[in-house]
């Protein structure tokens, strides 16, 4: 039986509220594992810059054990408060959303790695910048001097499989562990990663092999590391003051 015009459209409404309502309730129930999930992500991402983590590990549990965070600008002071007045928590710090932002208006994160002594063994960065597709991003961790690095974690959205999709292997980020940030002089030049891999040529104590057929990719991650470790510099120089 065919239907008038009126009937037609009244149904598709009923349906398109009806749909709209079970699809918003949906969300909401998912809304608090969706968090939990990027909650042991993140905090995942971010023991991996220091530590080899065992399949089936309790990350949450060695996170608040051996985690200790905090927020500063980027004169390397504390923030304690956003704009409104809320308390900060370094974890639910958006990187991206920061990102967009100019460098003196950002939030900046960092993790300390504590010994079962109360000592800081590490300092965690955050780091984020632009690949040859997407964004990349990862955690910069530093020993004591703020000089060496202890290890890294990189991850990204969209790079090509087999060449700068490697920035998230063992293989790659292990070149980057007992690097140093500063040159001879006491500069701060990052550590770089060279155009070429496996040629044999010179390998500084500021630069690590690069990627064969992915030099766009490494130098977004040259970008991304020089960037942020310059926007940190300031609370590196307070902890070697022994402000920490």
């Amino acid at each position: 039986m065919q239907q008038s015009n009126a009937y037609i459209i009244v149904f598709t409404a009923i349906l398109t509220i009806v749909v709209g309502g079970l699809l918003s309730f949906t969300s909401e129930i998912l809304k608090p594992y969706q968090k939990k999930s990027i909650e042991l992500d993140t905090k995942t991402q971010i023991l991996t810059a220091v530590m080899e983590l065992e399949k089936g590990s309790d990350i949450l549990g060695i996170y608040n054990t051996k985690i200790e965070s905090v927020v500063v600008d980027i004169n390397g002071a504390p923030v304690e408060l956003d704009r409104k007045g809320n308390p900060i928590v370094p974890e639910e710090v958006n990187i991206l959303k920061n990102y967009k932002m100019d460098p003196e208006s950002r939030n900046y994160p960092v993790f300390k790695y504590m010994s079962e002594e109360g000592k800081v063994e590490a300092y965690i960065f955050p780091v984020y910048g632009n690949g040859l597709w997407d964004k990349i991003w990862g955690y910069v961790a530093l020993e004591e001097d703020m000089n060496t690095i202890k290890g890294v974690a990189f991850d990204h959205k969209a790079e090509t499989p087999g060449l700068g999709q490697r920035i998230q292997t063992a293989e790659v980020q292990n070149r980057y562990k007992g690097k140093k940030v500063y040159d001879a002089s006491g500069e701060l030049v990052s550590v770089t990663m060279v155009k070429g891999e496996g040629k044999g040529q010179p390998i500084s104590d500021n630069q690590v092999d690069g990627m064969s057929g992915a030099t766009l990719t490494g130098n977004g991650v040259n970008k991304m590391l020089m960037g942020y470790l310059t926007a940190y510099e300031a609370y590196m120089n307070n902890v070697k003051k022994g402000n920490n």
